[in-house]
């Protein structure tokens, strides 16, 4: 009986870590490639956990991370390919998905890039609706990818996903933000200049409708 209450308490301490995830992988390519873990992201605070951020102006809502910059390798991708992240599980709750990009000055291995007004959305999974239910196409769902856009110049950039949880978004400060910048240099690109731009953190105040809901 001592063993059954054991194991019934376990798994009620487990139940909640396992809707939480994290973004440890770069996707590369159709087939695609699945980088280490951390190898081309940032190892983000909740790496072990999964715990989400919980305020949109910490100066955490850029990458989730502090100080593995340096440690983080940097991937060369051509403009006009495929890559994304891939989730250590299935993403389990519904909410809007987006992944921004940044030109990384002086370099994407440096914890000064994407400081500023310098970030710029490249790819967004919207709900589409059942009635007036909406449903979110990410839930569920583990490898989420993109192109880079072909015009985008050459140089070194982060690129960084974003997960905006609403299960809990009732109240302020109930959204729940699940986050993660990979390193990446872009080759054979173009001459565009990358609008509208903004800054993160900055880009929300959390009580924007759709994110207070």
């Amino acid at each position: 009986m001592k063993v059954l209450l054991f194991v019934t308490l376990l798994a009620q301490a487990v139940l909640p870590s396992l809707a939480h995830y994290t973004f440890p992988n770069l996707l590369i390519g159709t087939a695609p490639l699945v980088t280490g873990d951390w190898q081309y992201v940032r190892k983000t605070v909740n790496a072990l956990t999964g715990a989400p951020l919980a305020d949109p102006t910490s100066v955490l809502f850029r990458c989730y991370e502090t100080n593995t910059a340096a440690q983080t390798s940097t991937y060369t991708v051509n403009a006009g390919e495929l890559i994304g992240f891939k989730s250590n599980v299935p993403i389990d709750h519904p909410g809007y998905m987006s992944i921004y990009m940044a030109k990384a000055v002086p370099s994407a291995n440096n914890e000064a890039a994407g400081s500023g007004n310098v970030w710029f959305k490249v790819a967004q999974w919207s709900p589409y609706y059942s009635g007036a239910t909406p449903i979110f196409p990410t839930q569920g769902q583990q490898t989420f990818q993109f192109r880079v856009p072909a015009c985008l110049p050459n140089g070194e950039y982060l690129v960084r996903i974003e997960h905006i949880a609403l299960h809990a978004a009732a109240t302020f400060g109930g959204a729940q933000y699940y986050l993660a910048c990979g390193q990446i240099k872009v080759a054979n690109g173009g001459s565009g200049t990358p609008s509208p731009l903004v800054s993160i953190p900055g880009v929300y105040t959390g009580y924007e409708p759709g994110i207070l809901t």
